[in-house]
């Protein structure tokens, strides 16, 4: 068997059988070795990479895997640049929190094991604990740095290492990059400090757990509707995740006393045994709490994903039936509810500011403009709402913001995305729509009515392997050098080229420069108001193209037509791209 692996292969596995790792360890490696060369090339032909959000990769035995070792190296070079840009002080510290993954009690020890033997004091959650709150606790504790062990929405045999900075965002600039230095010296576990200090690890939980929940429901804007509406009939499930407890809390907390739950989801597991996926952006990890909607006569469904950041909604249509909203429609709804707030209640001063990433619909810019507040675009990715939330610091007032892939902060004391609070915030939407007679589906379509009828797409195409990744930069090249004059008889009147930084506008021909990091994205505006983005993937074989298409609704009844016309129009997008 031997004589089908790569020897550099071999001589990496070989370390594994004979260096300093546990028995169990060791067993896998042996099986991989004796009967599975393509896993075994698999978890050794490199090392998991440490990127700018940490690390992320399929648990077991290798130096490619998620496993004890390589969270412990990572965690060795967090410590030791944290000793780097703290060590004048006299106490460092970090919080970390970890989700309902398999593995994951193992995972947090260790970096809190690690963390302390360097000298740093740790901060860890008793039990599982979801993302925002773990970004809350840094600020809230007055941490230097929190490490949450979390994969997010991915398949079950995934896990991850999320870092986040003292002002409770994921590492940035210049961060991030003197992180990932300082994992790549750590070259063998001979160079980590396993061994902790029990008296620099405290053990934290419902003190935060209250601190969190205080700032969460600060951010009600109208308690008094609540109050009328208490009794809305919503149906939530954490998917198996963080959500568990800590949401129905804050529904609770806010006011909201008919929370229902999907028993079988409740049940906390790294397996995910209910569900293909636990990704809320995928219509059927709704599907029981749908089911619960139908048999109790729900009005709202919500759901978590594992690390309780990101939240799907589905909500009844006029005709009585369960729709789901997409990332870009509940961030519609949730940003024009306190929109509308705070104008009613004169909070108003001229100096707030809303914030979406570059890929999110229009609509938002469209409506804070109508309420006489700005709107930041950012490149993909909270960091950096949370990077622009702390520059403007003193200066400004962020009211919320979100991101197409179903991510929502509202209000400032947590850094990422907080699904916790979102999941008030939309209940408290939809009572706010019921005081007026409305579901969040006729509000939607008011919306558009007012606003302009958005409607949002993405088409990924998969190019594998080598040759793939060399036509998908070939694709991004023609793009740059030979940009559509239009799209389906709108004219591009906008091209925003991240890469370059330069905005195009081609009426005036005056190019400006992009106050943003350099990012490999292409962004064609056109006359009517619609928006094509164009941008490879960072984690995966495709090339991605968002479209966000405007069109007029004159009348609520005209919305299924409208609907269908705005769907032809991306279609007829698609095909003048190639895409179709």
């Amino acid at each position: 068997m031997n004589a089908t692996i790569d020897q550099t292969i071999l001589d990496r596995a070989n370390i594994w059988l004979t260096g300093n790792y546990n028995e169990e360890t060791k067993r896998q490696v042996r099986y991989m070795m004796e009967n599975d060369p393509v896993s075994l090339t698999d978890a050794f032909y490199r090392d998991l990479e440490f990127g700018t959000g940490g690390l992320r990769g399929i648990m077991g035995a290798g130096t490619n895997r998620m496993n004890q070792y390589t969270v412990g190296m990572a965690t060795q070079g967090l410590a030791n640049y944290l000793r780097k840009v703290y060590g004048e002080q006299a106490e460092i510290r970090a919080a970390i929190a970890f989700d309902c993954r398999n593995n994951n009690t193992l995972f947090a020890r260790i970096t809190a094991d690690v963390l302390s033997a360097n000298g740093i004091k740790v901060f860890l959650f008793e039990d599982l604990r979801p993302t925002p709150e773990l970004s809350f606790a840094v600020r809230y504790l007055k941490c230097q740095t929190g490490v949450v062990i979390t994969a997010s929405h991915n398949p079950r045999e995934y896990n991850g290492y999320k870092v986040y900075w003292n002002d409770g965002g994921q590492l940035i600039t210049p961060h991030d990059k003197n992180v990932i230095e300082e994992v790549l010296r750590i070259r063998s576990i001979e160079d980590v400090r396993f061994e902790g200090n029990p008296s620099l690890i405290h053990t934290i939980g419902e003190e935060v757990d209250r601190a969190f929940l205080e700032k969460s429901c600060q951010q009600s804007l109208s308690p008094e509707i609540i109050r009328q509406h208490h009794d809305l009939k919503i149906v939530y499930t954490p998917i198996h995740g963080t959500g568990v407890r800590l949401v129905p809390m804050a529904l609770k907390a806010f006011g909201f006393t008919n929370v229902i739950s999907v028993k079988e989801q409740q049940l906390v597991s790294g397996d995910f045994p209910t569900v293909h996926s636990p990704n809320p952006e995928e219509g059927a990890a709704l599907g029981m709490a749908i089911q619960k909607a139908m048999e109790t006569g729900a009005d709202l469904v919500m759901g978590t994903d594992p690390d309780g950041d990101r939240v799907g909604v589905a909500v009844r249509n006029e005709k009585g039936e369960f729709i789901l909203f997409n990332g870009n429609q509940t961030a519609s709804l949730i940003i024009y509810y306190m929109l509308r707030q705070w104008s009613e209640r004169k909070k108003l001063t001229g100096k707030e500011y809303i914030a979406k990433t570059i890929v999110t619909t229009e609509l938002l810019k469209d409506m804070a403009s109508h309420f006489g507040v700005e709107t930041f675009d950012v490149l993909t990715g909270f960091k950096y709402i949370a990077e622009l939330i702390r520059n403007l610091e003193g200066q400004r007032t962020y009211i919320g913001g979100g991101e197409e892939s179903y991510g929502y902060m509202i209000g400032d004391f947590v850094r990422d995305k907080d699904a916790v609070t979102a999941c008030c915030m939309i209940a408290e939407t939809a009572a706010w729509a019921a005081s007026q007679g409305k579901t969040l589906t006729g509000l939607l379509t008011d919306i558009y009515v007012w606003f302009g009828f958005y409607k949002e797409k993405q088409i990924s195409v998969t190019k594998k392997g080598k040759a793939g990744a060399e036509e998908i930069q070939r694709m991004m090249g023609q793009f740059r050098e030979t940009p559509p004059e239009a799209m389906d008889n709108s004219r591009v009147v906008r091209i925003m080229d991240y890469r370059s930084q330069t905005e195009h506008n081609r009426i005036t021909g005056e190019k400006t420069p992009i106050p943003l990091p350099t990012s490999n994205v292409l962004q064609f505006f056109l006359e009517d108001g619609s928006k094509i983005t164009v941008r490879p993937s960072g984690t995966e074989p495709k090339i991605k193209f968002y479209f966000g298409i405007r069109g007029t609704l004159g009348k609520a009844e005209e919305f299924e037509e409208t609907d269908r016309k705005l769907e032809m129009r991306i279609e007829a997008i698609s095909r003048s791209l190639g895409l179709s």
